[in-house]
């Protein structure tokens, strides 16, 4: 399976589709073309061919690649770091204070996300390899790594989604890569006209006041553009960040219901899918659209987040 050619979103930044999942439009890569040529996420192993395709087609060798960066250590956005670290000897892997260890060692990521995945996790994850110690370099909030002349990232300590997630502002596009904190964009949908941005509210560490919190950062940023882990880029934050707010409430209050009336996590997903249908059908979107196949995945893992924040609340 070929990649999709590198998508352009300005003269010194684009996208690489990871083909996450074996599905288009799922996780991104992005290539910043700066003195330092620089990665943001890896997505996770399987992506890394996609990834080394795309350096390709845009006319870079793996040896020129100085950084990459992953916004967080979840494997459907690192894990394929330490495959590509390997690949590109002169690299240095980026990483977030309390990520560091963990790609250092994977085994324990690689346990939790073989728990969710089950037998599906060799042929969506591996291999998952570590990246050595002396190739890591730690950015927490308000660090800076100057990758070129004229632009130098700098990063910002954004939890909620995960407390190992920083975001990285480009001083140069006023834009910020946001990883899973400010949700999913939905790409299959935006084609169609409709922008559809749902919080990413997996296990376990969502917090839905620092995911709220990290978004008011964002929004009093008065950004002009957010690049989406989950898949691509928007050129009105102000909107996006704004239906986010609004779907995570939502997430939160169906979930505060499902655990008053003891719902499994299978319920609570219909209960948020059912929410989202009646949008989209609104919008002229059939229950049959091809987005539903990843809407229903998304579902079931923030409904696991979303049961797992109400336990730990109720401990």
């Amino acid at each position: 399976m070929r990649g999709k050619e590198p998508i352009p979103l300005d003269a010194r930044i684009h996208l690489l589709d990871g083909f996450d999942l074996e599905m288009p439009q799922r996780t991104g890569s992005y290539v910043i073309a700066e003195e330092a040529l620089t990665i943001v996420e890896t997505g996770p192993s399987p992506s890394v061919k996609f990834v080394k395709q795309g350096l390709e087609q845009l006319g870079y060798t793996l040896d020129q690649v100085r950084y990459i960066i992953v916004t967080h250590v979840h494997l459907d956005h690192a894990g394929g770091a330490g495959l590509l670290a390997k690949e590109c000897p002169n690299a240095q892997v980026v990483v977030h204070p309390r990520g560091e260890r963990h790609l250092a060692d994977p085994r324990k990521l690689a346990a939790g996300a073989r728990a969710i995945y089950g037998e599906s996790f060799s042929d969506l994850f591996d291999p998952v390899l570590p990246v050595p110690e002396e190739r890591l370099l730690v950015k927490g909030q308000g660090d800076i790594l100057e990758i070129g002349p004229s632009c130098s990232l700098k990063f910002l300590d954004t939890p909620g989604h995960a407390k190992h997630h920083f975001s990285i502002y480009d001083p140069i596009s006023n834009g910020m890569f946001t990883g899973d904190t400010a949700g999913i964009r939905y790409e299959q949908l935006i084609e169609e006209g409709i922008d559809l941005f749902l919080p990413t509210t997996s296990p376990n560490h969502f917090d839905p006041e620092a995911m709220q919190a990290s978004i008011d950062r964002f929004a009093a940023m008065d950004l002009d553009r957010i690049y989406f882990g989950h898949f691509g880029m928007t050129v009105n934050p102000a909107d996006a960040l704004e239906k986010v707010s609004i779907w995570l409430k939502v997430f939160v209050e169906e979930g505060r219901k499902a655990v008053e009336e003891g719902k499994r996590f299978d319920e609570l997903a219909n209960r948020l899918l059912e929410h989202i249908k009646e949008e989209l059908r609104e919008n002229g979107i059939p229950d049959d659209h091809e987005a539903y196949v990843m809407l229903n995945l998304d579902m079931q893992v923030s409904a696991l987040g979303i049961l797992d924040y109400f336990s730990r609340q109720n401990k």
